[in-house]
C-alpha cells in the first residue's frame, strides 16, 4: 500500500521522477570516471533496489541507462582507439568489459541488463567496423607477433572469440608467418644459421598457436599453410648460384649431417647452458647421446615435411653421408640407420634406394678388405702399407672428377695387388681409383720429435717427395708438380696446407701466404708440436663452392630433364592440347619433386620444339596449342 503511494505520489510526478533517474545515472557516470565512493555505491545499490520494488526497472531505469551506456562506451572505443597500440587498446578493453560486468553483479541489475550492456560493448568494442581494423590489423598484430607478446595476443584472441571472428586473424598470422619465414630463408649473410633460425621460429609460432589462440583449428591450418609455402620460395640469387631451387633443402640435408657427424652437442655447443645447469649436469647428458640424436634428427623432419621438392635435399644429402661413410666421421651408427629409415618412410623406398646401397657397399668393402688381408696371414713378405680400399657402386655413390695423380711405387704395388684379388673373385668388373677421396697416415723421424700425420693423398705424394731431404734441398713448383702430376689449382691448394697453413710442415721461399709456380720448398725442420698425431686439413673434408655450385646446377638440369620427360608422355597420350591445359598437366605429374613455376616448364617446351619432339598450332579460337610428333 505505501509503495503503491510513493509511486503515485513521488515516482509519477514529472521532475521528481527525472531527479531520481537522473541521480542513479550520475551515480553510474561517478563509477565510470573513477569517482565513485563507497556511499555513492551503496546509494547506488539502494536506488536499484528502489526502482525494483517500485516496478519501474524495466520500463523507466533500465533503457534509458542503456542509451546513455552505449553513448558512453562509443565515446570510449574511439578515444582509446585513436590514441592507444594495439596491446593497450586490447587491454584497456578487457579491463572496461570486466568492470562493467562487475557492476551489474555489484549493483544488483537484471541479467537482461546484463546481456544487453555485454552486447554493447562487444558491438562498440569489437565488431564494430572500425574496430576491426584496429584489432586485425597485419601491421599491428605482426608487431605483437614478434614482440612475443604472450599476454596480448591472448586478449585479442579472447576478444574476438566473443564475436566468433578468430578466423579473420589468419590473414594477419599467414602474413606474419610469410614475411619473417621469407626473411630467415633469404638471408644471405646468415644462411648457416638457417634451420636453427627456422626451428626457433616454428617452436615460437607452435607454442603461440596453443598458449594464446587456444589451438584454434583455422589458425592451426593457416600456421602449416604458411610455413609450407614461405619454406618452398624460391628466387635466382648467389645462395643458389642462379637456380631456382629452394635453399631449405640444402641448409636442412647440411644440419642433419651436423648432427650425425658431431652428435647432439654439435647444434647445442653455441647455446648457453640453462640457467641453474651444472657443467656436471650438461656432461651428464651425453650419456643417452643416441636418444638426444634422434630428438633433434625428429625436430628436422618436421622441417623436412614442408619441403615439396625433395631433389635438392636428396642430392646434398648424399654427398655428405658419402663423406661421413667414407672418412667414418659418423658420431653414431645407430642414428644413421634411423636417419635412412625415418626418410623412406616419409619419402618411399624409391628415394633410399641409392641411399641404402651405399650402406650396403662399406659393408661389402669390410668383407672384401678382409678377405684380401687373410691372404697375407702366412706370407713372411707382408707389403710395406697397410691398405684400405672401400668399393663403391659407381651408380649409387655421387660423381666424383678423375684427377691425375702419380702415386708412390709402394702404393701402385698395393693398389695392383688388390685390384688382380678383386678381379680373380669377381670377373667382368672394372675398378676405378679415386685417389682424390683417399686419406693415409705417415710416420715421421723429424729433429724435433716423431710425428704421425694424418693427411690427403694429395698431401701424401707432396711430403714424400721430402723424403730424406734437409732442410737445404729446396724443390721447386715445377719439380713438384712433374712428380706429383697434380694440376695447378690441386697443387697450390696441396701446397699451400703444407706450408701456409696452421701446419707448417714445409718451409716457402719466398714466404707468403699465397703459393706462385715460381715458388721452392723444403722441409721444415724446425718444426714442432707437443701432440704426436697431427691431423692437416683434408681439402675433401669441407665443401667447396665450386661443390656446392656443381650440385646446384646438376639438380636444376636434372629437374629440366625430368620436366621434358613429363612434357613428352603428357604429349605422347593426348596427341593434341592447349598451353593452358599442358602446363596443368605437367606440375601435377612432377609436384612430388617440387612446384615448377609457368616460366620453367615454358622455356622445356620451347627445346623440345625445337628438337622436334612437339610443334606449336592454334586453336579455333586463337589459343596456343601444341601437337605431338610421332
Amino acid at each position: 500500500m505505501g509503495t503503491n503511494e510513493f509511486r503515485k505520489q513521488i515516482f509519477s510526478h514529472g521532475i521528481l521522477k527525472q531527479r531520481i533517474l537522473n541521480g542513479a545515472y550520475l551515480l553510474i557516470s561517478a563509477g565510470r570516471e573513477g569517482k565513485g565512493t563507497t556511499q555513492s555505491n551503496e546509494l547506488l545499490q539502494k536506488v536499484i533496489k528502489m526502482f525494483h520494488a517500485l516496478t519501474v526497472y524495466t520500463s523507466d531505469f533500465e533503457p534509458e541507462m542503456l542509451r546513455r551506456s552505449s553513448s558512453y562506451i562509443a565515446s570510449w572505443s574511439d578515444d582509446k582507439a585513436a590514441n592507444l597500440n594495439l596491446a593497450q587498446y586490447v587491454d584497456e578493453s578487457r579491463k572496461l568489459i570486466d568492470l562493467e560486468l562487475q557492476r551489474c553483479d555489484s549493483f544488483g541489475l537484471d541479467s537482461t541488463t546484463r546481456i544487453c550492456l555485454e552486447t554493447q560493448l562487444e558491438d562498440l568494442l569489437i565488431e564494430h567496423n572500425d574496430r576491426q581494423e584496429k584489432l586485425l590489423n597485419t601491421t599491428n598484430v605482426g608487431q605483437l607477433l614478434q614482440d612475443d607478446d604472450v599476454e596480448s595476443l591472448k586478449e585479442l584472441f579472447k576478444l574476438l572469440q566473443r564475436r566468433k571472428l578468430c578466423e579473420k586473424l589468419r590473414p594477419p598470422f599467414d602474413a606474419y608467418i610469410a614475411d619473417q619465414g621469407s626473411q630467415i630463408v633469404f638471408d644471405e649473410a646468415r644462411e648457416q644459421e638457417m634451420v636453427v633460425r627456422l626451428l626457433d621460429f616454428k617452436k615460437k609460432l607452435e607454442s603461440i598457436w596453443e598458449n594464446c589462440f587456444g589451438r584454434h583449428e583455422g589458425l592451426g591450418h593457416t600456421l602449416r599453410e604458411a610455413f609450407e609455402a614461405f619454406i618452398n620460395k624460391s628466387q635466382r640469387s648467389n645462395m643458389t648460384w642462379g637456380t631456382d631451387n629452394p635453399k631449405p633443402g640444402e641448409m636442412i640435408a647440411k644440419h642433419v649431417d651436423m648432427i650425425l657427424k658431431g652428435g647432439w652437442r654439435a647444434t647445442a655447443s653455441n647455446a648457453a647452458p640453462a640457467k641453474g645447469a651444472s657443467q656436471e649436469d650438461v656432461d651428464m647428458s651425453g650419456e643417452d647421446e643416441d636418444a638426444q640424436i634422434k630428438e633433434q634428427l625428429a625436430q628436422v623432419l618436421e622441417l623436412f615435411r614442408f619441403v615439396h621438392g625433395k631433389a635438392v635435399f636428396e642430392a646434398f644429402y648424399k654427398r655428405d653421408l658419402a663423406r661421413r661413410l667414407l672418412l667414418n666421421r659418423s658420431a653414431s651408427a645407430d642414428a644413421e640407420k634411423s636417419m635412412l629409415t625415418r626418410l623412406k618412410s616419409e619419402c618411399g623406398a624409391g628415394f633410399t634406394h641409392n641411399l641404402e646401397q651405399m650402406f650396403k657397399d662399406m659393408e661389402l668393402t669390410r668383407e672384401e678388405v678382409a678377405s684380401y688381408k687373410s691372404m697375407f696371414d702366412q706370407l713372411e713378405n707382408k707389403p710395406k702399407i697397410d691398405l684400405n680400399v672401400s668399393v663403391l657402386s659407381s651408380a649409387a655413390w655421387p660423381s666424383y672428377p678423375d684427377v691425375p695423380l702419380i702415386i708412390p711405387r709402394d702404393v701402385e704395388q698395393a693398389t695392383s695387388l688388390f685390384e688382380q684379388h678383386y678381379k680373380n673373385k669377381h670377373t667382368g668388373r672394372r675398378l676405378g681409383w679415386k685417389h682424390s677421396l683417399a686419406h693415409c697416415q705417415l710416420k715421421a723421424n723429424l729433429p724435433k720429435g716423431n710425428k704421425e700425420f694424418v693427411v690427403s693423398s694429395y698431401q701424401a705424394v707432396v711430403l714424400l717427395l721430402f723424403k730424406d731431404k734437409s732442410s737445404n734441398n729446396e724443390i721447386a713448383y715445377a719439380e713438384i708438380q712433374a712428380a706429383t702430376g697434380l694440376d695447378d689449382t690441386e697443387l697450390q691448394r696441396t701446397l699451400q696446407s703444407l706450408a701456409c697453413a696452421r701446419y707448417r710442415i714445409l718451409s716457402k721461399s719466398p714466404k707468403g701466404k699465397d703459393v706462385n709456380k715460381t715458388d721452392a720448398f723444403a722441409l721444415n725442420t724446425a718444426f714442432a708440436d707437443p701432440k704426436y698425431r697431427i691431423k692437416i686439413n683434408q681439402i675433401q673434408a669441407k665443401e667447396t663452392k665450386e661443390e656446392n655450385k656443381e650440385t646446384h646446377e646438376r639438380v636444376a638440369a636434372d629437374r629440366a630433364y625430368e620436366t621434358q620427360a613429363a612434357v613428352v608422355r603428357i604429349m605422347k597420350r593426348e596427341k593434341s592440347i592447349s598451353h593452358v591445359l599442358l602446363v596443368s598437366e605437367v606440375i601435377g605429374a612432377t609436384k612430388s619433386r617440387g612446384v615448377l613455376e609457368g616460366g620453367e616448364i615454358k622455356k622445356n617446351i620451347e627445346r623440345l620444339i625445337e628438337k622436334e619432339y612437339m610443334e606449336r598450332e592454334e586453336t579455333k579460337d586463337g589459343k596456343t596449342a601444341y601437337r605431338y610428333l610421332a
